[in-house]
């Protein structure tokens, strides 16, 4: 299965800004079960680096790097953004 051949450009833009909302608009949180929910709410960035390396790696290994460097960075600056928040 490709990844472009069921989503679009603005699916990406959605998920690398929006993870939790477009998870949740899409379905993929329900259909792992508490793997699922557990990554939902503690890590989206990470899960959706996941889903997208188990899915789409033979068909779009750059695709998955990209997840994966927008999981490490869009993590990363979510704690960074919470330490900040809690400091004040």
């Amino acid at each position: 299965m490709d990844f472009w051949q069921i989503h679009t450009v603005w699916f990406l833009v959605a998920i690398a800004f929006f993870p939790r909302i477009t998870m949740l608009v899409v379905g993929t949180v329900s259909s792992f079960g508490l793997l699922g929910w557990l990554g939902f709410i503690f890590a989206p960035h990470l899960t959706v680096a996941i889903l997208a390396t188990t899915y789409y790696w033979h068909t779009n290994p750059v695709l998955c790097v990209i997840a994966w460097l927008v999981a490490l960075t869009g993590t990363s600056s979510e704690a960074g953004a919470a330490k900040k928040a809690t400091h004040r």
